[in-house]
């Protein structure tokens, strides 16, 4: 075979496979951007029926109204309204306070901000690993990971040898689309509050974690039992019908024992 012809082969075969190759990744490139376009649907729709539902909802309204920094402001106060857990002059550690309702909520019940001059005054921090805008009567720990010892530290350095008469978890992670790694995470979390508490918190106080129903709810009651004279789970109204959230009260706080929790019981 000539040089000519092996050429010509040579170039026909690489012409052949470059078109193949080209519409190959036509054919990628199309299901890329078909499963991008999909997942904006998605997204779309999700966030459209999230707004559909945050307009309907009594307690966003309510929030805007009253000046809360969103709906979870009323799921604090119905516990507060059920049990009485927030006293002027308390001391109060919120967990995951971004964006600051419950922190609103804390200062307001226990008068941080000095609105009944009569009444004792009392001390808010709130710690979350986001930034907020600023709070009045409120000490904020921003950019901090409450899970860290060192955050753990800033707190106590507040509190300047002070106990809390309650600390209170909103702390929830970034849902994903396995709820038994969710409820595993969010436990966790409530372990870490938990053990925090048994330096911090006053003989008699009072913890609220949120949490995700799940299987490991009977290992955290348990825990809780051992420190606190009550522990029940609250549902308040605020809370979605259709969410796992609930949150776990524990009462009467047993400082004097000095019992350590068991996370593996």
């Amino acid at each position: 075979m000539s040089s000519f012809c092996r050429l010509r082969r040579t170039l026909i075969t690489t012409c052949v496979l470059s078109r193949c190759h080209y519409h190959i990744l036509m054919y990628k490139t199309n299901v890329r951007h078909l499963c991008m376009a999909s997942n904006l649907l998605k997204d779309n729709v999700s966030s459209n029926v999230w707004l559909q539902r945050q307009r309907k909802d009594i307690y966003v309204k309510q929030a805007g109204k009253e000046n809360y920094r969103c709906r979870s402001a009323y799921k604090l106060l119905q516990i507060n309204d059920r049990f009485q857990i927030l006293k002027p002059g308390h001391i109060v550690i919120d967990c995951g306070a971004a964006p600051g309702s419950w922190c609103q909520v804390a200062a307001q019940k226990v008068n941080s901000i000095c609105s009944y001059p009569s009444a004792p005054k009392g001390l808010v921090i709130g710690v979350d690993i986001q930034n907020m805008a600023p709070i009045d009567g409120v000490h904020l720990l921003q950019a901090s990971d409450f899970t860290v010892k060192e955050t753990q530290c800033k707190i106590t350095e507040i509190l300047q040898g002070q106990l809390a008469d309650v600390i209170l978890s909103d702390m929830a992670p970034r849902a994903t689309g396995l709820k038994s790694h969710n409820h595993d995470i969010i436990v966790g979390l409530c372990f870490s509050v938990l053990r925090f508490s048994l330096n911090v918190l006053k003989e008699g106080g009072t913890l609220v974690c949120k949490l995700w129903m799940g299987g490991d709810q009977p290992r955290l009651e348990n825990a809780m039992n051992s420190v606190f004279d009550n522990v029940r789970f609250v549902k308040p109204d605020a809370s979605r019908d259709d969410s796992a959230e609930v949150f776990i009260l524990g009462r009467g706080f047993k400082h004097s024992l000095q019992k350590h929790p068991q996370e593996n019981s």
